[in-house]
C-alpha cells in the first residue's frame, strides 16, 4: 500500500536515465538523430532542434522513465548473472521469442498513438544508429532491454516532433487544430 505522504522522484527519475543511458554510451542527441531521420521526409521542415526537444520532452515523461528504469535494470541484473535459470539464458541470449523487452518498450512508443506504435515496429526491424550498436554489444554486456527502450524514445519523439510541428504550421494558417 501506498505511504500517504509518499512523492514521486521524477526529477531523479530523469536524471538516473539520462545518466545510465551516457553509461551506456547513449546521448539525447543520438537518440534525436535516429528520430529525425524516421519523420525528415514525411515532414516538412522538421529540424533536428525539433527531434532533440521532442526526446527531451518524453525522457521527462514519468511513464517513459519508469519503463526505462526497469528495462535498464533487467540488463544489469542479466550482465551480473542473476536472473533465474531459464529466464537469465532467454534474456542474456536477447531471445527473438522472448518479446517482453518489445512489449516494455512498446509502452513508451505507444503513448504517441499509432505513429508513435509504427515507428517503434520500424526501429525495431531496422536497428539505425546506436539502436543497432547496442544490439550488438555481445559477451560482456547484456543490453536485450536498453536497446528497444532507445528504438521507442526515438519512435516516440518522431511522432511527437512531427505532429507539433504540424500543429505549429496549422496555427500559422490560422486553423484552430
Amino acid at each position: 500500500m501506498q505511504k500517504k505522504e509518499f512523492k514521486y522522484l521524477d526529477k531523479r527519475a530523469y536524471d538516473y536515465v539520462i545518466s545510465e543511458l551516457k553509461r551506456n554510451g547513449v546521448t539525447v542527441a543520438d537518440i534525436a538523430d535516429i528520430a529525425f531521420s524516421y519523420e525528415e521526409k514525411y515532414m516538412q521542415g522538421l529540424t533536428k532542434k525539433d527531434a532533440y526537444e521532442a526526446v527531451n520532452s518524453i525522457l521527462h515523461k514519468r511513464e517513459v522513465a519508469n519503463a526505462a528504469m526497469v528495462g535498464i535494470n533487467l540488463d544489469k541484473i542479466a550482465t551480473n548473472g542473476l536472473l533465474d535459470e531459464p529466464l537469465q539464458y532467454i534474456v542474456e541470449e536477447d531471445a527473438g521469442v522472448f518479446g517482453v523487452d518489445e512489449l516494455l518498450a512498446f509502452g513508451i512508443a505507444n503513448l504517441y498513438g499509432m505513429v508513435g506504435s509504427s515507428n517503434f515496429g520500424f526501429a525495431d526491424k531496422e536497428k539505425t544508429g546506436i539502436i543497432k550498436q547496442l544490439d550488438t554489444v555481445k559477451g560482456e554486456k547484456v543490453n536485450t532491454f536498453i536497446d528497444d527502450i532507445v528504438g521507442a524514445i526515438a519512435a516516440a519523439a518522431a511522432a511527437r516532433a512531427s505532429g507539433f510541428r504540424a500543429a505549429r504550421r496549422a496555427r500559422r494558417r490560422g486553423s484552430p487544430f
